[in-house]
């Protein structure tokens, strides 16, 4: 591998494309528990373009926090999980590298949502559109979502149900509650992983104007926030089950609680220490992962039995 393309999948945050993967397995193996069937390689097409408009998203936001300096100046980051991924800082890519980086990632990702278009309807063109708008303002102006106080909500849209349910039509091509249903615990963790990380950039945030709700509430505040969106996670798949949208296999994710519970204590008590809080930003990080694997296997055992 050269040294240059593992600079872009340091620049790409590759590790962290679980972000968009889950939800798309969970939305596809939703299609399946209803028809008993996969096809493959829309199923292919659908992971590569998510992962494009993540890349895309991810590589945009870190031009734009340079712009703004939010990057530059800070300095209390911790990696992997804050900061951007430092190539801009470090001066492995310049900023015009990065941001035609982006374009190319998000051009890719219209390349594929065109054809799905083409072949199944404009309903993914509408998904592709908003999800394009979202991951490119969030940090741009003039929308600057993140600015706005609604990038953490934008966040669970796009990377829980819009995510899913996309999935979903793309191989079942009609609306459904179940992915809607199914893809909340996963929003709401999606949304609990970036909040719980942007602690340690809360002062560089600040100070740029950069104000989500950890800001706006205060990291001694915004604990109660993070708790209650790890509530929402496991109240959110209760309901589904207890409402019949799930089976109650699907319980199976009520497994993850313990990463929760840990996560909670750690952020607790020590929300106002960088590095004694990365056992929280790791935790949440997996608990997203292994809870939307557990819904989808759940899905898949339901199926058969």
């Amino acid at each position: 591998m050269s040294g240059k393309t593992k600079i872009w999948l340091q620049e790409i945050r590759a590790p962290f494309f679980t972000g968009s993967i889950i939800p798309i397995v969970l939305g596809t193996l939703v299609a399946f528990n209803q028809t008993g069937d996969i096809d493959w390689f829309y199923f292919a097409l659908t992971l590569i373009g998510g992962i494009f408009l993540h890349a895309g998203a991810n590589v945009s936001n870190d031009y734009f926090d340079h712009k703004t300096s939010d990057d530059d100046i800070n300095d209390e980051f911790v990696r992997p999980f804050t900061g951007g991924s430092r190539m801009i800082q470090n001066g492995l890519l310049s900023p015009r590298e990065v941001i035609t980086g982006a374009l190319v990632f998000f051009f890719l990702a219209a390349i594929i949502g065109l054809y799905l278009t083409f072949k199944i309807g404009p309903v993914i063109l509408l998904l592709g559109v908003v999800g394009a708008i979202s991951g490119f303002f969030y940090t741009a102006p003039p929308l600057y979502f993140v600015s706005r106080g609604v990038g953490e909500i934008l966040i669970g849209l796009n990377f829980g149900v819009l995510m899913t349910f996309g999935a979903f039509y793309v191989q079942a091509q009609k609306f459904s509650w179940q992915p809607i249903i199914a893809s909340l615990p996963v929003a709401f963790l999606i949304t609990a992983i970036l909040f719980i990380n942007e602690f340690q950039d809360y002062r560089a945030d600040k100070n740029v104007g950069k104000n989500h709700w950890v800001v706006r509430l205060g990291k001694e505040k915004a604990v109660t926030g993070y708790m209650f969106i790890m509530f929402l996670t496991y109240l959110s798949l209760v309901l589904g089950v207890v409402t019949d949208v799930l089976p109650p296999i699907s319980l199976i994710g009520l497994l993850t609680l313990p990463l929760a519970i840990k996560s909670v204590i750690v952020a607790r008590n020590f929300y106002n220490d960088n590095m004694k809080l990365v056992p929280a930003n790791a935790s949440t990080i997996l608990n997203h992962l292994l809870t939307g694997l557990l819904l989808s296997v759940s899905l898949v055992i339901d199926k058969f039995i």
